[in-house]
Order: C-alpha cells, then sequence, then structure tokens
C-alpha cells in the first residue's frame, strides 16, 4: 500500500463532492497554511489522489484531505436558511 485511496475510492469522493459543493472548515492538519475552523469554501475539482481542491471566502485555494482535515458539507437547506428574516 503506497497510502494514496484506491481508484475505487477516488471516484466516491469525486461523487460525493462534485465541483460546486460548498463545506465548513471545522480543522485542518496543515501547520504550513491552515484555514480557520468555520471558514467556508467551495470545491472547485476533486483530484486524482481524492484532495478537494477549494476556494475559500478568505480569498485562499488549498486542498481539503478527505479522513484527514476535518469538515462539513453545507446542505442547500441550511445555506437557505441563513441571513433570512421573515417579517
Amino acid at each position: 500500500m503506497n497510502g494514496f485511496p484506491t481508484r475505487q475510492k477516488v471516484e466516491r469522493i469525486k461523487e460525493k463532492y462534485p465541483p460546486g459543493t460548498k463545506i465548513r472548515m471545522e480543522s485542518m492538519s496543515d501547520p504550513y497554511a491552515p484555514i480557520p475552523p468555520g471558514i467556508e469554501g467551495i470545491v472547485d475539482f476533486v483530484d486524482d489522489i481524492g484532495t478537494l481542491h477549494c476556494n475559500f471566502e478568505n480569498g485562499r485555494s488549498l486542498g481539503v484531505i478527505v479522513g484527514e482535515d476535518s469538515f462539513s458539507v453545507i446542505e442547500p437547506e441550511e445555506e437557505q436558511g441563513m441571513g433570512l428574516t421573515m417579517k
């Protein structure tokens, strides 16, 4: 085993996190370029080793590693409910 995910696992990651998927970071293991908790981003693409390449709201672009970094998907229902006040 070389430490990289299998082709089947990468395909599952690509299906689960297609381009346009919105995520919210909880923690990142990269000590040199971490994205702070709570920052939201959008998946640009998933590479051939299953890394989510994201553009974050703070202007940074960085790869997120599934299973190493902690994040949650922002569901469309959650996004619609934010910032709206019904009168």
